[in-house]
């Protein structure tokens, strides 16, 4: 089964640092709530949660490092979703239907967090090989060699993936006026294009 943990993921702190970790994030979670992600510096979030500055960098790297760490909750949900949830985004479905579920899933995780993604995109050097990305792309490819297995399932799970990246989904909703509705029959039309199979009927 795979098990990807996000990049900022760090299961053996001691406890101190654990509990510093988890209060500097409940900083940054508040400074978002009173100010949007705008709000979240590093200087903020240190004033926020009463240490120096430098502790924030120590532990998170850099904002980018801060704001990843902050997402770490949902890709874990979303992970823990579809490895062992409940079907058909889980286990027991047929994969066509998983990978339908799978892109309707994103879709609308994407879409509640969207400037915090925004914001926490890596820069392009990073961003296709973060863990969270690397354990989506591989979810689809492995559901796509059950479905078409004589396809470039890789090639294949990159380009559905770029249809779910929160920059295009940022375009789509508030700079195009696209409903989720219409996102969500949109990838259910390009499963069934790539796969080669008929959508459900509605």
């Amino acid at each position: 089964m795979l098990q990807v943990a996000p990049a900022t993921e760090e299961p053996c702190l001691r406890a101190d640092a654990a509990r510093n970790r988890a209060r500097l994030l409940e900083a940054a979670a508040r400074l978002i709530a009173e100010h949007g992600v705008a709000g979240v510096t590093m200087e903020a979030v240190a004033a926020a949660a009463k240490v120096g500055k430098g502790t924030v960098f120590r532990r998170f790297g850099d904002r980018t490092g801060l704001l990843m760490a902050l997402l770490d909750h949902a890709d874990r949900q979303l992970q823990a979703d579809f490895l062992g949830g409940p079907a058909p985004l889980g286990p027991g479905a047929p994969p066509l239907d998983r990978l339908r579920a799978f892109g309707v899933a994103v879709l609308y995780r994407s879409a509640e967090q969207l400037d915090l993604q925004l914001a926490a995109q890596p820069d392009p050097a990073r961003r296709f090989s973060h863990p969270a990305i690397a354990a989506r792309r591989t979810h689809i490819t492995m559901l796509l060699r059950r479905i078409v297995p004589h396809a470039d399932c890789d090639l294949l799970a990159q380009t559905l993936l770029a249809s779910l990246d929160p920059a295009l989904i940022h375009h789509q909703t508030r700079q195009c006026g696209m409903p989720m509705e219409r996102l969500e029959t949109g990838w259910i039309d390009l499963v069934a294009r790539v796969t080669g199979t008929e959508p459900p009927q509605r």
